[in-house]
């Protein structure tokens, strides 16, 4: 079976919504509806949980659902510059060497796009083994812009024109493009020997087949709390 770690990544500090990975949302902690879908997919996995954080709030509130760690995030990946494949990276070497075994994929889950499900997650899994070339996977949903029909960019002279060039007369006649959600990404292990960007020649997708959204702003985390409280979700989270 193959082996698998699962990392729920958790700053401290947050400028857009104020410590939003352990506000409540709908009666709960945020940050238990990602604790609980990992522990229900490490269920049909061979799955190691890892936390990594800088805030002793947030891993207090993590042990509390089950997610216990001795790890705390270095400084110098706690700060608003840092990006998220070194964090991941430092947590995956800290608990290989803790365990002494290599593994064979990472699951990161975020905690600010909750909306997926563990079928989500087996598919894209599936998806991932299956393509032999593919590297890593990220979680997408259908876009509803489009850069070849209505979305410009300023070009030198300080007119604007759309962003990628083409003679598209409708939205639907333009290639197909989507938005990332945030809500997991997907990596085989050698992947972080090879590269430094979760964008490579060698990601695949997975299309999120339901509402899917990163809560970036207050009026995000107002809208799925909308969402959750009045049963708009087709998919149970």
């Amino acid at each position: 079976m193959k082996k698998i770690l699962i990392t729920i990544c958790a700053r401290g500090g947050s400028k857009g919504i104020p410590g939003k990975n352990i506000k409540m949302m709908n009666g709960k902690l945020l940050i238990s509806y990602t604790i609980e879908t990992a522990l229900k997919f490490s269920n049909l996995h061979n799955v190691q949980l890892a936390l990594s954080t800088d805030s002793i709030d947030i891993k207090n509130t993590a042990e509390k659902f089950g997610l216990k760690t001795d790890y705390i995030r270095p400084a110098d990946l706690a700060t608003d510059s840092a990006g998220k494949l070194p964090v991941i990276k430092d947590v995956l070497h800290y608990h290989e060497k803790l365990n002494n075994t290599i593994y064979d994929f990472v699951i990161d889950l975020d905690i600010t796009s909750p909306l997926r499900t563990i079928d989500d997650l087996q598919s894209a899994l599936t998806l991932l083994i299956d393509s032999k070339e593919a590297v890593n996977l990220f979680s997408v949903s259908k876009a509803h812009r489009n850069p070849y029909f209505n979305m410009v960019e300023e070009q030198p002279d300080g007119f604007y024109y759309l962003v990628k060039s083409g003679n598209f007369l409708t939205r639907q006649s333009s290639p197909k493009v989507y938005d990332l959600n945030a809500s997991f990404y997907i990596f085989k292990r050698h992947f972080f020997e090879m590269y430094n960007s979760a964008m490579t020649p060698k990601s695949i997708i997975y299309e999120v087949p339901h509402v899917c959204f990163d809560l970036d702003e207050p009026l995000d985390f107002e809208f799925l709390e909308f969402l959750l409280k009045n049963k708009k979700l087709n998919f149970e989270l």
